[in-house]
């Protein structure tokens, strides 16, 4: 079935419409985009249920207009008629306009948006309604699965299970465009916490992706191997710090994805002279095997929209194409500063907020090679599971991600033994040039948020295949 476009945007349109209109008398690029998102939070554990508003619902509209070289914005979240509507944007832009003149304020100069006429309503598929179950028996289900956890061992001393529901509705205007979009995206957590005497340990595995109730039932898939992962952590040891052969699991492959070279290539960034990665387009960066994408179309995930938040056409961005770096990801205005096109990365964290260039679905593509040649190549080193956090230096292109697992190989052969937590740090290219060895399945996972710096968190996912490589751990 298809998502339905939001009623209350619908009924907008017209008003908007005409209020872009108007102000078009006064300046020369207007666009107003309007939200209108629902998603809910429920949560299960030993001693708290909880259903709640999702930290993505919103209903407001954001405009923003040309007005002597610069781009001014503003924000408000009520409807008034178009005529009232188009005094209040005037207004605030003219005023802001000139407080930042009389300060001195700089401002970066742009040119005029082109925008190409096209209009279109865009509707993703959903094989089952949310609505085809109630709050109440979600929370069963929830309940149900919470029980199963805690029976799975004695040593389990707490569980919970979680489950979010996210429904996008989103529509531009401006004198060209008209763009209409509604779709839905769904995750799932199950958590489990173990201990014995006074060892205390936890793991957790999400699911998510775009869809509807089908993915809660994922729940069922993966409850016991949650519990199973959690007891393997009881008695683990660090590991001995030092230089291995490694393979990183797709949600680790993922991690590396996103922070090894996806802050870094956010080319607004580039703008600011905060990336390395400016200084290396068309030039290696990693393997010859080494291809990464990222984009809202690249992949079904939770990150895959029809437009962004500026009216840009999502698309696929090849970002390392056989080891070599391509190209960024870029919204509009940064691609204008550069000279480049706009990929539909610039998003959002709300209507209240400006635009940035953000990451979408980010992922390494799959290859040729399978995970028991993998491990049957290396003498000693290990495979990396288990995603916890990582975080990236994209002027200096330095890295460090968490794994929660460390299975040891050992002569060819995974040992069954796990050290617990594993940090691995170093320089982005010079781990990324040592992969010598990519699986064939792309696995994906969107139940994250990403922030620009410690703020401005929006929704994205990311994955890869299994990748062979070289690094430091500790």
């Amino acid at each position: 079935m298809k998502n339905k476009l939001s009623q209350f945007l619908v009924d907008a349109k017209e008003c908007l419409v005409k209020t872009v209109d108007l102000l078009s008398k006064d300046f020369d690029y207007v666009s107003i985009l309007a939200t209108d998102t629902d998603s809910t939070n429920y949560m299960v554990s030993k001693s708290i249920t909880r259903v709640g508003e999702g930290m993505d619902s919103e209903r407001g509209f954001a405009a923003r207009v040309y007005n002597n070289d610069y781009y001014g914005e503003v924000s408000f979240d009520k409807l008034q008629s178009p005529e009232e509507l188009s005094k209040m944007i005037k207004k605030e832009i003219n005023e802001n306009y000139k407080f930042y003149k009389e300060n001195n304020f700089s401002m970066r100069k742009y040119s005029l948006i082109d925008e190409e006429e096209f209009v279109k309503d865009f509707s993703s598929d959903l094989e089952i309604s949310l609505d085809e179950m109630s709050v109440q028996e979600k929370i069963n289900y929830l309940t149900e699965i919470k029980d199963k956890m805690l029976k799975e061992s004695d040593l389990v001393v707490s569980a919970r299970a979680m489950y979010i529901e996210t429904e996008v509705r989103k529509l531009f205007v401006s004198k060209k465009m008209c763009l209409n979009q509604a779709y839905t995206f769904t995750s799932v957590m199950a958590e489990a916490d173990v201990q014995k005497d006074d060892d205390f340990r936890y793991d957790y595995k999400s699911v998510s992706r775009l869809g509807g109730l089908e993915v809660l039932k994922e729940l069922d898939n993966i409850y016991k191997e949650v519990v199973h992962n959690a007891i393997e952590l009881l008695g683990s040891e660090l590991v001995k710090p030092g230089y291995y052969d490694l393979i990183s699991a797709p949600d680790i492959t993922g991690l590396l994805a996103h922070e090894a070279f996806g802050h870094g290539v956010e080319m607004d960034m580039f703008v600011k002279d905060r990336a390395l990665a400016k200084d290396y387009v068309n030039k290696r960066v990693a393997s010859d095997i080494t291809t990464m994408h990222d984009g809202a179309t690249a992949i079904g995930e939770c990150s895959s929209y029809s437009f962004d938040d500026e009216g840009t056409l999502a698309s696929d961005t090849v970002i390392i194409e056989n080891g070599i770096l391509r190209r960024g990801m870029a919204d509009k205005l940064s691609a204008m500063s550069l000279g480049v096109k706009p990929t539909g990365n610039g998003k959002r964290e709300s209507f209240r907020r400006k635009a940035y260039t953000r990451m979408t679905n980010t992922f390494f593509e799959g290859g040729k090679d399978s995970v028991d040649d993998m491990i049957r190549s290396i003498d000693y080193g290990f495979l990396l599971d288990g995603m916890n956090n990582g975080m990236e230096d994209p002027k200096n292109w330095g890295i460090q991600c968490t794994a929660m697992k460390a299975r040891e190989i050992k002569d060819g052969k995974l040992t069954g033994k796990v050290f617990s937590p594993a940090t691995l740090t170093g320089y982005v290219p010079d781990v990324l040039e040592s992969i010598s060895m990519v699986s064939g399945e792309i696995e994906m996972n969107g139940s994250g948020y990403c922030g620009k710096g410690y703020k401005e968190w929006v929704k994205t996912s990311t994955g890869g295949s299994y990748l062979k490589f070289k690094g430091r751990l500790s």
